[in-house]
């Protein structure tokens, strides 16, 4: 039986601005990407949606990000290596404070926008994230994009490592995803959105923008929680996996 996990990135408002619905979302995914101030996210509206996970049962990561609260995490920084392993360390901690006050822990690590992107193939900045996995604690799990260099890199290390897939993302044929700035980049349509996943848990193949399938063996997929129609998307796909006789669960422990 296929088991995969279903992620989103969760806790993105800040104050008074929302972001996403994060109680709907946590009723659908297994695993939440909480983010931990740098991006967005504030004390409060992080215990809170903590809180929640912990109410549902929902595996907790730590979504670690440049800090960019203007650009959202979406702006490529030339970080200096041992600033961003300070940077991985404090989010970390300040996370798992905040989880342990609501009764759940943070059981992975997954870099957010513009650092994930980075990462991917960067060795410089890639080593400097799993420093910071390290320096807190060895046993967290790194999610990274599925076929990316991180992935080996992190394994390397010693660090667990967990690959993703995108749901509402397309896909290069080389396996990146398509830039944001680029036409067809973003995909919106539940049904062909949810099609495509249970392709995906199925054979382990996509398709990529240009038509040709892509080889792309992942453990999670993640539905972006600030995309239009979000709830809808990720409820879409996890009914039809459930239907399909897919198991969804979390791949790190709760």
């Amino acid at each position: 039986m296929t088991t995969i996990d279903l992620n989103s990135d969760l806790g993105e408002g800040y104050g008074a601005w929302s972001m996403g619905d994060d109680a709907a979302m946590l009723d659908i995914v297994s695993s939440a990407n909480i983010a931990c101030g740098f991006h967005a996210g504030d004390p409060a509206s992080l215990l809170a949606v903590l809180r929640m996970a912990a109410e549902r049962g929902v595996s907790v990561g730590a979504h670690v990000s440049y800090p960019d609260r203007v650009g959202f995490g979406r702006r490529a920084m030339d970080v200096a290596p041992d600033d961003l392993t300070a940077d991985v360390i404090y989010q970390i901690g300040a996370l798992q404070g905040l989880a342990r006050a609501a009764g759940t822990r943070v059981a992975y690590v997954k870099p957010h926008g513009a650092l994930y992107n980075t990462i991917a193939s960067d060795a410089r900045q890639g080593d400097a994230v799993i420093a910071g996995i390290l320096a807190v604690d060895p046993s967290l799990v790194l999610m990274g994009l599925a076929g990316a260099p991180i992935l080996a890199r992190g394994c390397d290390a010693g660090l667990a490592t967990v690959a993703e897939a995108f749901a509402d993302r397309a896909y290069t044929p080389d396996g990146a995803l398509v830039s944001r700035r680029d036409p067809g980049a973003v995909l919106h349509d539940p049904e062909t959105v949810a099609a495509r996943m249970l392709h995906l848990a199925r054979t382990g193949t996509i398709q990529a923008i240009d038509g040709s399938m892509l080889d792309l063996q992942a453990d999670s997929i993640c539905v972006h929680g600030d995309s239009p129609g979000a709830v809808a998307m990720a409820a879409r796909i996890r009914d039809l996996l459930l239907a399909e006789g897919v198991t969804i669960a979390p791949f790190a422990g709760k």
